[in-house]
């Protein structure tokens, strides 16, 4: 799909965004390959319940809390 549309533009931003993305995701999947299956169960669960029009549970963290429990807050 990224080539199709950089074929079409040819515009390499799109190429660059895209393989710098998945260099990310490549790094974490590597660090803490568990959390990486267990944000894909977590998203296919949602995925789950929004097809079905059910509400999406929330978690009980502010997003200052779970940055600061893996320490990057500022």
């Amino acid at each position: 799909m990224v080539l199709a549309e950089v074929r079409a533009s040819l515009d390499l931003g799109r190429l660059s965004e895209f393989i710098h993305t998945w260099w990310l995701i490549a790094c974490d999947s590597i660090k803490d390959p568990q959390g990486r299956r267990d944000l894909y169960e977590r998203a296919i669960r949602v995925q789950e319940l929004t097809d079905v029009g059910k509400p999406i549970p929330r978690g009980d963290k502010t997003w200052r809390e779970l940055l600061a429990e893996r320490g990057a807050e500022r």
